[in-house]
């Protein structure tokens, strides 16, 4: 069985997520949002699409241009072809919609929003590689062909182009000029500068003055601007700067105080668990880290990560607290131990059912495992409670003298448990079949908690009927051997 944070989720919709190559034209960029429009609403079950590129008009969204941002709303599940499951029509989109210079990923769009918001990432499985020169950064994400994914992009961190002004201090001072003064010329004439403000109703808008579009679209014609000296004299920008387009980042990501670059990973129909450590194994063998950099998982993985640590510490705590609680209910460290040592039995049924399900293990599936241990705990301990009694009333009556008297006061005991047994696991069976076959939005999580439950049931009626009574057969025949008295004596001390 994988593991994964959290099963996928239909949320009815689909958000399209792909990435473009940085230095994208805005005209190019709207003419590859319209393909992809159009190819996604070829397929059948489509019923709108709606894309947006680039960033909208607030501090909070920093996407670049190259980003696409497509909510996919399907028709309803009646409307469908024969066959056709979510999983299928993502796979059948991926086909569809192939198109040169970009890589495609299909999320869930709250799913992502919250991915994005806590990490950053957009896709189910990111790597971010911190260190402190982009250019070598960019080097290692480029090493990005890892098995079992359906695609994976990393950030071009220089694709980016620069007009650069190399001011000439020297050529500057022949004319009176400082760098000051040029860089003023830059900045207003070319950059544009604001000289008020215009009210319209209750919108404000700024007044920026810059020179025409035609006198700046080219080097030259940035070399041919005019500047106007102290001295009266009419030079060009080109007489005292060097002007040149020179490639850099397109964007500058930040995280610890350390420049990173990101590798999105869009994976489906694995195991997550399973498919980052054949990734992490690919980059160990083919990426030599140089000194100060560092590669980091993050993503989905991320929370997988942190809740696996977190269990680490709380379910041993968590078992050493009720050995502790049932050593005070019974007074005996080998009651105790047996309830404990005997558990495990009862969770083999869920791991068995998760497994012809094809279901992975998550933190929903854990809830389950943990209601299901509680459950047949219980279930062990009024067992073990039905077999003392049986046996301390033989050892009252005199009838405890040799190990046939004890199995038989351990059938008797454990005869008058079956049908509360039977029917406790029986109500709870048909509590959670309606969860299994149930569908809608939040089904998926629902059925990952139920299954464990169903199927450890089975084994928890096979632990209580079997296992207990027979393990308590041989500890308790054992300790009568061991001591070497009879069990009238035995059970006497033992449960005056």
């Amino acid at each position: 069985i994988g593991a994964e944070f959290m099963p996928p989720l239909d949320e009815g919709d689909v958000l399209y997520m792909p990435s473009a190559l940085p230095g994208i034209s805005p005209g190019k960029v709207t003419q590859l949002l319209q393909q992809t429009d159009r190819l996604i609403k070829t397929v059948p079950e489509v019923a709108s699409v709606f894309g947006k590129v680039g960033r909208a008009e607030t501090a909070t969204d920093p996407a670049p241009l190259e980003m696409f941002e497509t909510t996919i709303q399907f028709k309803p599940r009646s409307e469908w072809r024969a066959g056709m499951t979510p999983e299928k029509l993502v796979q059948e989109l991926d086909q569809v919609v192939q198109v040169p210079g970009l890589t495609n990923i299909w999320v869930p769009p709250i799913r992502n929003r919250i991915d994005m918001l806590a990490t950053g990432i957009k896709s189910p499985i990111g790597v971010k590689i911190a260190g402190a020169d982009l250019q070598v950064i960019d080097g290692l994400a480029a090493v990005r062909n890892v098995p079992g994914v359906t695609s994976a992009f990393a950030e071009r961190l220089s694709g980016g182009r620069y007009v650069e002004v190399n001011i000439d201090r020297e050529r500057a001072a022949r004319y009176g000029l400082n760098i000051s003064d040029v860089q003023s010329i830059v900045a207003a004439p070319i950059g544009g500068e604001e000289i008020g403000e215009t009210v319209e109703g209750l919108q404000r808008f700024p007044i920026s003055v810059r020179y025409p579009r035609e006198l700046r679209d080219s080097l030259q014609g940035l070399r041919d601007l005019p500047i106007l000296t102290d001295r009266g004299a009419q030079i060009r920008l080109g007489d005292v700067a060097e002007i040149r387009v020179a490639d850099g980042p397109s964007m500058i990501k930040s995280e610890n105080a350390r420049l990173s670059g990101w590798v999105y990973v869009d994976l489906h129909g694995r195991p997550m668990s399973t498919a980052v450590r054949e990734m992490q194994q690919a980059v160990a063998r083919g990426v030599r880290l140089p000194s100060g950099y560092s590669i980091s998982w993050s993503g989905q993985f991320e929370y997988l990560a942190r809740a696996t640590e977190r269990l680490k510490l709380v379910v041993p705590a968590t078992l050493g607290i009720i050995f502790v609680l049932l050593y005070l209910t019974f007074r005996r460290f080998s009651d105790a131990a047996l309830i404990m040592a005997t558990l495990p039995f009862a969770l083999v049924g869920g791991y068995w059912l998760m497994f012809l399900l094809g279901y992975n293990m998550s933190v929903a599936s854990a809830v389950g495992f943990i209601a299901l241990g509680g459950v047949a705990a219980e279930i062990g301990i009024v067992m073990l409670v039905y077999l003392n009694q049986a046996v301390a009333a033989r050892s009252a009556g005199g009838r405890l003298n040799d190990r046939s008297e004890l199995d038989q006061a351990i059938l008797e005991g454990a005869a008058l448990r079956i049908r509360p047994v039977a029917m406790t696991v029986a109500v709870i069976i048909a509590g959670l079949l309606p969860i299994m076959w149930g569908s809608g939005t939040g089904s998926e999580v629902m059925r990952r908690i139920a299954a464990p439950m169903v199927g450890g049931m089975i084994t928890a009626l096979l632990l209580s009927m079997l296992v207990i009574p027979s393990a308590y057969s041989l500890i308790h025949g054992r300790a009568k051997a061991a001591s070497g008295v009879s069990f009238f004596k035995f059970w006497g001390a033992g449960t005056s």
